[in-house]
């Protein structure tokens, strides 16, 4: 399977403080990567970075994709390549509604400009889908949506801009025990030999649905012990402390 992510000795400070110190992963096409880790081990610092987020300053080391080295290229840019993060905690957006906003991110990744009623029916059935209500399309992004409905919509992004890489910062989190089947399914049923995703949870229910091929233990910066399914359960039973 083709590389599409190659990090290679990334380093990455925020506000001064050093987070990763010096990681090294490879994401093929095809795969599901899960990231496991303490809290403030530097899980969401990775993503960031490999979003091209402003805050993380990238102080040694390389992000390639497809490729490319993507370590200086601005956030718009990777997200035109093909790269997606659903947020832990995302945003809201006040003055554009969920199918416009999305619309105009799939125009603009995509080169082209999505008629209206041809993609209007692709979110809506996506929408269906999630059993999100329809009428989440016409309200502005995620002003006043709980923490579920938040969640369900940026996975609603994901499948409609179709990214080659995506991430998602525990997608899981908050959600009831219905919700995280629906969402589940929904990254599962999307995953294809095409694509990767790269996931960062706590909790092993997402993982039943996503089948991992890989799960990365990151403590203190850097990835110190990689495997199968396997070590999902090593730090069920034992913690991370198992792996220090």
């Amino acid at each position: 399977m083709a590389k599409l992510l190659n990090i290679e000795g990334l380093k990455v400070e925020v506000e001064g403080k050093e987070i990763l110190k010096g990681l090294d992963l490879t994401v093929r096409a095809g795969e599901v990567h899960v990231i496991m880790g303490t809290n403030g081990a530097g899980k969401s610092t990775l993503f960031n970075a490999v979003m091209g987020h402003p805050k993380y300053t990238v102080t040694g080391g390389s992000i390639f994709f497809e490729g490319k080295d993507i370590t200086r290229m601005p956030v718009d840019e990777r997200a035109k390549a093909g790269i997606f993060m659903a947020f832990q905690a995302p945003i809201a957006v006040q003055g554009i509604s969920v199918e416009n906003f999305t619309r105009s991110a799939k125009s603009t990744i995509s080169g082209e400009t999505q008629r209206i009623m041809p993609f209007r029916k692709k979110l809506k059935a996506q929408m269906e889908e999630l059993k999100m209500d329809s009428s989440y399309a016409s309200r502005y992004v995620n002003d006043g949506f709980s923490g579920g409905e938040r969640k369900k919509t940026e996975i609603l992004q994901m499948c409609m801009l179709e990214p080659k890489l995506a991430m998602l910062d525990e997608i899981d989190s908050g959600l009831d025990v219905d919700a995280v089947r629906v969402v589940s399914q929904t990254v599962a049923k999307y995953h294809n030999d095409g694509n990767a995703l790269m996931v960062i949870t706590h909790h092993s229910e997402i993982l039943q649905a996503l089948q991992p091929d890989v799960v990365h233990v990151l403590i203190d910066g850097k990835i110190i012990k990689s495997g199968g399914s396997e070590l999902i359960q090593v730090i069920e039973e034992k913690g991370y402390d198992s792996f220090r």
